[in-house]
């Protein structure tokens, strides 16, 4: 069947289309954070290691919520860039107050930019599958 030219999906499933807030393309908002250097560059280690259990767990507070839907590292780069998040929120505020608990971020090892970002509303669907292939934890 054609609207406007436009195929109807025959595997459409409206329940989890609802379940996981998707538009009609299957869709939805998340912003996106970007983790760059900040200004603090402790070298203490046992400080480091300290700042940096408290973002993974963090992280993985995140995940329990069902808040956060990637997280991970990027390449050396010519911009200061660290890693990136994607959050299941639609307002940076709420992604603000929800990274206020990392210490990376809090004393400036990181610093967060926060983006509005459009993609697919299955994206954390994927973390179903993530947790059955990570063998260490």
């Amino acid at each position: 069947m054609s609207i406007f030219g436009q195929n109807i999906n025959p595997n459409y499933d409206e329940k989890l289309a609802k379940e996981l807030h998707a538009d009609e393309r299957g869709m939805k908002m998340y912003i996106l954070v970007i983790l760059k250097s900040g200004s603090n560059q402790e070298t203490d280690k046992a400080v480091r290691d300290s700042l940096f259990a408290g973002h993974f767990a963090n992280i993985n507070r995140l995940v329990a919520l069902k808040k956060m839907v990637v997280a991970g590292p990027l390449e050396t780069n010519d911009q200061s860039y660290r890693g990136i998040f994607i959050l299941d929120v639609t307002t940076k505020e709420e992604a603000m107050a929800l990274l206020d608990a990392d210490p990376t971020i809090k004393q400036k090892i990181f610093e967060a930019e926060y983006y509005e970002w459009y993609g697919s509303a299955a994206l954390p669907e994927y973390l179903k599958t993530a947790e059955k292939i990570r063998k260490k934890l």
